[in-house]
């Protein structure tokens, strides 16, 4: 007797019972199996999977057109699930913002900001760099989304740190070159007096010798392993044609002086796995990801501003009710629903899901975090300073200015001028924007001078903590257990999803990943009942 696989599917199904179907289904690479589900692969769903089972594709909304939202709708409509987006916002994205001339920013007060931004200038208001391991580059390759070089380290950017008694900004590079000199001979004096004998062998303290040598530009155990600087720290003079040999900087600081600088402490980050070079942003703008994935959606299935009133398990779905624009209240009934909006936002939605996903949802802590764009009459970070991309840092309140990756030589660009959060962030959200941009403007003159404020054009700045419904940056979990893993559950007919429920806060990646657990928790419902 022979089957056909549908015919075999069925059989199995009946016999042993949807966990048999499914896991027969997994084996033959029909859908996703248990243990995919916690894996890191993924498996979409797909139209055939219905065709085999007979089942049929749900109804599901999805609360929020964040990233999160739009990739549910995304990956759930590939295989002809009828999704609806309802988003609050007049725009998707959510947090994945990027402001251009024209745009508006108006925070939870009432005041408003107008961008006057040239063309061709813009600000990424929130995220703004993307990792090489990150699936976010897997969307933006899947969706024909252009990538760029996001320039996150910079050897001719500065370190900063008032606090320690520096007056004048030191170079990335010759920070670096001090660090490494130093704790290289340092090292290499402690290895050569025996210091580490416990440790190393004989041949182990030759080539470790050998290594900080090279590694920190030191010299022999003749001069006592020195580091005395060198051409590593940058120029004065830079090297030239005929007789201009360059001029290395001189006026090398001592052990103690770099010690006490703190510049040592700025370089850990570069060695973050979502820190580390090359990362990427996408040409023209990180809402590019957003508005490719809505376009695959299909606009006429998100319903912007549109504000999610109340939520409603019930026994056979769900039913939300939401607000529109015009004040008109609405009702959606669905077969599944995926909340993707911020916990603390649906923290105050009223819903029916019961006190423990309640207290679950106001677990969570929200971090401020805000941003400035400055821009400016010329670029005078390339012209004046051989700046081109990266990234400053320092122990201002403005901790962090960014260089733009992108628009090299030409006229006018843009410098994020801060990006902070915490109790920074908190205090210039309390400004009004003209204070804001004061404010980062005498704190930016301490390493790029008067220019700095002399040649700005015009600025608009975004503090999240006030952005309407959306009203905080991200999101830190006490920890991993507890209200976290309830989250990660469904509620009834209601799934949960956001980078918020990921180890990657903070990320689209951790979105994206969170969506896709999502979507396969439903596809698997549905599928197995």
């Amino acid at each position: 007797m022979s089957y056909s696989r549908r015919g075999f599917l069925t059989a199995v199904g009946t016999t042993g019972g949807a966990g048999a179907l499914f896991a027969t289904m997994g084996a033959l690479g029909l859908a996703p199996t248990a243990e995919a589900a916690t894996r890191t692969a993924f498996v979409p769903p797909q139209p055939s999977d219905f065709t085999l089972t007979g089942r049929g594709a749900k109804k599901v909304v999805v609360l929020g057109a964040g990233i999160a939202g739009l990739a549910t709708a995304y990956e759930l409509g590939k295989a002809g699930y009828d999704c609806t987006v309802i988003e609050a916002l007049d725009r998707v994205g959510g947090r994945n913002w990027t402001i251009r001339g024209g745009d508006r920013v108006t925070e939870l007060n009432g005041s408003t900001q107008t961008a006057r931004f040239s063309d061709g200038v813009y600000m990424n208001a929130g995220p703004a760099r993307l990792a090489q391991w990150m699936v976010t580059m897997d969307y933006c390759r899947e969706l024909g989304v252009p990538l760029e070089v996001f320039t996150n380290s910079n050897a001719q950017s500065y370190i900063f740190n008032e606090a320690a008694g520096m007056t004048t900004p030191v170079r990335w590079r010759t920070a670096k070159s001090d660090v490494y000199g130093y704790i290289s001979e340092l090292l290499s004096t402690a290895t050569d007096s025996g210091a580490l004998d416990a440790k190393l062998t004989a041949q182990d303290k030759e080539r470790l010798i050998s290594f900080l040598r090279s590694f920190g530009a030191i010299g022999t155990k003749a001069n006592g392993f020195a580091y005395t600087g060198g051409e590593r720290r940058g120029h004065s003079v830079d090297p030239g044609a005929g007789e201009q040999p360059g001029t290395a900087l001189g006026s090398v600081p001592s052990l103690s002086e770099v010690l006490a600088s703190g510049v040592g402490q700025r370089f850990s980050f570069e060695f973050g796995y979502d820190q580390a070079m090359l990362m990427f942003q996408p040409v023209g703008g990180m809402d590019a990801i957003p508005r490719a994935i809505a376009a695959a959606v299909g606009k006429n299935r998100i319903m912007l501003r549109s504000k999610v009133t109340r939520i409603t398990d019930l026994a056979d779905g769900v039913e939300v009710e939401y607000q529109e624009h015009n004040g008109r209240t609405r009702k959606i009934k669905a077969d599944f629903c995926v909340a993707a909006m911020p916990p603390h936002i649906l923290a105050r939605t009223p819903h029916n899901l019961g006190p423990d996903v309640q207290a679950a949802l106001a677990t969570p802590t929200v971090t401020s975090s805000g941003k400035i764009g400055l821009e400016y009459r010329r670029r005078w970070w390339e012209t004046d300073e051989n700046i081109y991309g990266g990234i400053t840092n320092t122990d201002l309140d403005l901790s962090v200015m960014w260089y733009p990756s992108y628009g090299y030589g030409t006229r006018r660009g843009l410098v994020i001028g801060y990006y902070h959060n915490g109790a920074n962030a908190d205090a210039y959200a309390a400004l009004p924007h003209a204070q804001r941009e004061r404010r980062a403007i005498e704190q930016g003159m301490k390493i790029h001078g008067a220019k700095y404020r002399d040649e700005l054009a015009s600025s608009v700045s975004v503090a999240w903590k006030l952005q309407p419904h959306i009203e905080g940056a991200w999101v830190g979990w006490p920890s991993r257990t507890g209200a976290y893993q309830l989250l990660n559950r469904p509620a009834g007919h209601v799934h949960f999803a956001g980078d918020w429920l990921s180890y990657m806060i903070a990320w689209q990646s951790g979105a994206l990943e969170s969506a896709r657990k999502a979507v396969t928790d439903i596809h698997r419902r549905v599928l197995t009942h």
